[in-house]
């Protein structure tokens, strides 16, 4: 009931949220100019002890969003809501660190995930840590959805939550900022899994099958749905336009497919390392390509067609035999995981 009361608070505020958000985009495309949408000016450093306090300057934002093709990467931006010791235990380093790409207004979402593939106890004799990353809300009822966050991480302890904007044009960000809490609070995970929220994963196969608990750790591992020799979309308004002034080649270097792949802890480290050295685009599975080839690395093939990148319909046995389905939204993966779950042994 309380998180049933959450989404409906949710809902209603960001219905609200809306009509400041189109007035916000109004107010942009009458101004030229395009200020910067950091949370503290590149003259202070970002603050380092609980960023959030009682101070509300943490909702203070210019009114205009900067250019979404222009990331500042690196820079300070400091985790507000962090949990230093989820890799700590008795069990030792994490064989999977799981980073899971979300909203913060995604509430249902999050529950949905922590109820199926995300339950970090799903694969025995394995531990899985798992992470929802994510930024900040628009400004208008900034302060509100806050305290919803807060609670909810209270009951859960999964949130990883950034000092920046949470956009579709701020995922590098977050895919860096979920790097570089894993070379601070867990540089000893085995494998780092950057995965999407509207996806199906199966982790039993991803661990038993793709990473081999038992096996060798290789240091240069990185695998998924590998896209090779990719042209960039050179039409303006497309959702993955790629002007030529920020990326003037013709082809993209080889990438897996930013609905979820899996790297090597050490290939992980060194990407975040390198990443510091190239400027950041929006596409985060090609920036991570563009990292891979920075550092002569080649993705790793997974098993055939186990990473898909668009939908498909639930069937048993079949989805035993992938490791990620995407575009699968929460309450299809409620109503299919107790099935998913089920002992089948005609498959």
């Amino acid at each position: 009931m309380r998180l049933m009361g959450r989404q409906l608070i949710l809902k209603v505020l960001l219905g609200s949220a809306f009509m400041g958000l189109l007035m916000l985009l109004v107010n942009q495309q009458q101004s030229p100019c395009i200020p910067s949408l950091d949370l503290w000016p590149s003259s202070q450093k970002a603050p380092t002890e609980d960023p959030l306090g009682l101070s509300s300057r943490k909702f203070e934002w210019q009114t205009r969003t900067p250019h979404p093709l222009d990331l500042r990467y690196p820079y300070p931006y400091p985790f507000l809501i962090n949990h230093p010791d989820k890799c700590e235990g008795p069990r030792g380093a994490p064989f999977l660190l799981m980073l899971v790409m979300t909203r913060p207004q995604d509430v249902g979402i999050r529950q949905a995930i922590q109820q199926t593939w995300g339950n970090e106890t799903l694969v025995p004799d394995v531990v899985i840590r798992r992470l929802f990353v994510l930024g900040l809300s628009l400004p208008l009822f900034a302060q509100e959805l806050q305290a919803l966050l807060e609670e909810e991480d209270r009951e859960h302890g999964d949130l990883l939550q950034v000092g920046f904007l949470d956009t579709y044009h701020n995922l590098t960000l977050k895919v860096l900022k979920g790097l570089e809490w894993m070379a601070q609070y867990c540089p000893t995970a085995h494998y780092v899994f950057k995965v999407d929220s509207d996806v199906f994963l199966n982790p039993s196969y991803l661990v038993k099958q793709v990473l081999q608990p038992n096996g060798p750790l290789w240091p240069n591992f990185i695998t998924g749905r590998i896209y090779r020799k990719s042209v960039p979309f050179r039409i303006r308004g497309h959702k993955w336009y790629m002007p030529p002034e920020l990326y003037p080649q013709d082809r993209y270097p080889d990438y897996c497919g930013g609905p979820g792949y899996v790297m090597s802890g050490p290939l992980a480290l060194r990407i975040l390392t390198v990443a510091q050295r190239i400027k950041a685009i929006y596409l985060e599975d090609v920036f991570v390509g563009l990292c891979l080839k920075q550092l002569g690395v080649k993705p790793t093939p997974p098993p055939p067609n186990t990473f898909l990148m668009s939908r498909r319909k639930y069937d048993h046995c079949a989805f035993h035999r992938l490791v990620l389905v995407h575009r699968i939204q929460p309450q299809e993966l409620l109503q299919i995981w107790p099935d998913f779950l089920r002992a089948n042994i005609t498959c």
